[in-house]
């Protein structure tokens, strides 16, 4: 991870950390999964996906984002190679859209809520080697991807040279 990826991601863990600190100390909690949770991710994560002009599926996983309260930039390109190249996705987390958000890389369709659970994480599986987190090829039954059949997959961290861990496993 570049110096200047710790740079921007480092604002947003402090953020998230002062955010539950105050939070506890005048007197309430919140859990992931309610709205103020969500749009204090949203306050501090535009995200900006590469994708195909073409591609409907990508389309979805943008709007899944919209829905859970991420501002979303679209930039369409004719290369995603050249993007995923560039910003060090392995061959084998590859899939059909790549985004940025705080620095770091999604790729494919990954759920909202983990890429909350993701950004708002104090420790990275590999620490300042984690590059994002993928949803590997494209499978049916993630965002953007709803076909009527569900697979069963895994949300990955992972580095430049392919290490990789399991944040959350779909088994269906």
């Amino acid at each position: 991870m570049s110096n200047r990826q710790l740079i921007m991601r480092k604002p947003m863990i402090v953020g998230l950390l002062a955010f539950a600190v105050g939070s506890t100390v005048i007197g309430f909690t919140v859990q992931a999964s309610e709205p103020v949770a969500a749009s204090a991710v949203q306050d501090q994560s535009a995200i900006t996906v590469y994708k195909s002009a073409s591609c409907s599926c990508c389309t979805g996983w943008v709007e899944h984002l919209e829905r859970n309260g991420f501002d979303v930039e679209v930039k369409d390109t004719n290369n995603i190679n050249e993007i995923k190249m560039s910003h060090q996705v392995p061959r084998e987390m590859a899939s059909c859209h790549t985004a940025l958000i705080d620095g770091f890389v999604v790729e494919g369709h990954v759920p909202a809520s983990d890429l909350k659970d993701y950004l708002a994480r104090a420790a990275y599986p590999f620490g300042d080697k984690t590059i994002g987190i993928s949803v590997p090829g494209m499978p049916h039954g993630t965002p953007g991807m709803e076909t009527g059949r569900q697979d069963s997959y895994d949300v990955l961290a992972f580095t430049a040279t392919g290490q990789t861990e399991s944040m959350k496993r779909y088994q269906f």
